[in-house]
């Protein structure tokens, strides 16, 4: 589910592959991610996400004029905060080093990859696979 302050925009859950952008919505003052080429719907992503970035990662400076800040990390891992403050923001990324930023503070025009999904959001290999035939007894002669 996307953050509180996209939930009117079109959106979708991300799926393993994305190719995502850091973006700010028009219409909004909040941050997020879309799909490259899809600027206007937000991918909205699951706790426990993964994303590697083309570069380091940067935020916003305090001050907007102020060039963005590198934050010495190319990974990320998506989680939720503030969760019982309902008119905070929530979505959050998580660098290696145990520091979190804010989604919505993310600099402009960042490109990710979705690596991997949490294990609750992937599809069940089993479910896809073409029933296999049963193995041979050793005893069976061919």
């Amino acid at each position: 589910m996307c953050d509180y302050s996209l939930q009117h925009l079109a959106s979708r859950p991300a799926k393993v592959g994305d190719k995502l952008v850091s973006t700010k919505f028009s219409h909004s003052l909040t941050g997020g991610f879309c799909a490259v080429g899809e600027p206007n719907v937000a991918v909205c992503l699951q706790p426990g996400t993964e994303l590697a970035f083309e570069r380091e990662i940067e935020c916003e400076a305090g001050f907007r004029i102020l060039p963005p800040r590198k934050l010495g990390a190319r990974v990320a891992r998506f989680r939720r905060v503030n969760e019982a403050q309902p008119s905070m923001h929530h979505d959050a990324l998580e660098l290696p080093g145990g520091k979190v930023v804010l989604v919505t503070y993310l600099h402009e025009g960042q490109r990710a990859t979705v690596l991997q999904l949490p294990a609750g959001d992937r599809p069940h290999e089993a479910e896809h696979e073409a029933p296999s035939a049963e193995p041979r007894r050793r005893s069976e002669r061919v």
